[in-house]
């Protein structure tokens, strides 16, 4: 069942609203200000928001806005009420993200069929976002096989984020990127654990086989169009400068700048964890490993300077063991 959450400052216009779909099977909650509407959106996760305009204190485009600007509410429909017949307002709405308005006094056919046409909207929204967290669950499920390589994708989500503020991207391209540090390495879904988890060293065949996780990644995330963004990080975060990374051999600015940042960001983390066949190196020594393969062509040099900028400004957010384990990477 539906949850329409009401938000109006005179109960009367609540109890109208509720009578218009009294034979409809939704369940409504309301609230009298922008403040409690808040609070109700964040206990009752609604499905729809009737949002009036005119209210006291917090008016319904600045709850519009706030909803709106929230990565956690942002996809819920808002249909704003209003008594004011103006493009000017209804502009403004629509700048701040609403979905839909509906004009006072209210036609209660035109009211029903366009809260149904946003509610079928939010399933289907609903189902994607569904689908999207089993893909970032079964990535952490790769990252799960293997205990050496634990807590990895929430440091590159972290360290990638980090990265990418430094060097001024806005806050969409790194949402990119922390959903990237997360799904990089999910084509290794596709790879034996024979191979993935070997203890020793790997054959030429093997390792070709390793190598075309992320082809497989990009194929298992593709259908979903909310990852679009993220397919490029997925396919050539094994990429490097000098052209001699994989699966395509792009060279210096062919590669994506958000995969550039997964990585190297991925490289400091291998380095500066424990693995089979090695012990982890101090930030000092990853630092001057990856300075060294700088030096030889394979990692971008502006990236790698601003790269150590970050690690050294905040050193302690790139020792493994105070690392950000629980970034949220759904939204």
């Amino acid at each position: 069942m539906a949850t329409i959450l009401i938000v109006d400052d005179l109960p009367d216009n609540i109890l109208l609203v509720k009578n218009f779909f009294i034979n409809e099977p939704y369940r409504f909650v309301d609230a009298g200000n922008g403040i409690e509407a808040l609070k109700l959106i964040n206990e009752e996760k609604p499905d729809l928001i009737l949002l009036d305009i005119v209210m006291p204190g917090m008016d319904g485009f600045q709850l519009c806005e706030k909803i709106k600007s929230n990565p956690e509410t942002c996809l819920i429909p808002v249909i704003m009420l209003t008594g004011l017949d103006d493009s000017e307002s209804k502009l403004k709405g629509i700048e701040l993200g609403a979905d839909d308005f509906v004009t006072k006094p209210f036609n209660a056919i035109e009211l029903r069929a366009r809260v149904a046409s946003l509610l079928r909207m939010k399933e289907y929204t609903d189902q994607l976002e569904y689908a999207e967290k089993i893909i970032f669950s079964l990535a952490l499920v790769v990252e799960a096989k293997d205990p050496y390589t634990q807590g990895h994708c929430q440091r590159l989500a972290d360290y990638g984020s980090r990265l990418g503020k430094k060097i001024g991207l806005e806050e969409k391209e790194i949402r990119t990127i922390r959903r990237g540090g997360i799904l990089h390495d999910i084509g290794k879904l596709a790879i034996h654990d024979d191979i993935l988890l070997k203890p020793g060293p790997l054959s030429k065949e093997e390792y070709e086989i390793i190598k075309s996780h992320p082809i497989e990644g990009e194929k298992i995330c593709k259908p979903l169009k909310t990852l679009a963004d993220v397919l490029p990080i997925i396919r050539h975060h094994q990429e490097r400068s000098d052209g001699l990374g994989y699966p395509d051999g792009l060279k210096n600015d062919e590669i994506p700048l958000a995969a550039k940042i997964i990585a190297i960001v991925d490289c400091y983390d291998a380095l500066t964890t424990d693995r089979p066949y090695r012990r982890a190196v101090s930030r000092e020594e990853a630092i001057a490993i990856i300075e060294e393969e700088k030096n030889r062509g394979k990692w971008d040099e502006k990236l790698f300077s601003e790269f150590c900028k970050v690690v050294y400004e905040n050193p302690k957010s790139f020792d493994i063991h105070n690392s950000i384990s629980n970034i949220k990477v759904f939204n």
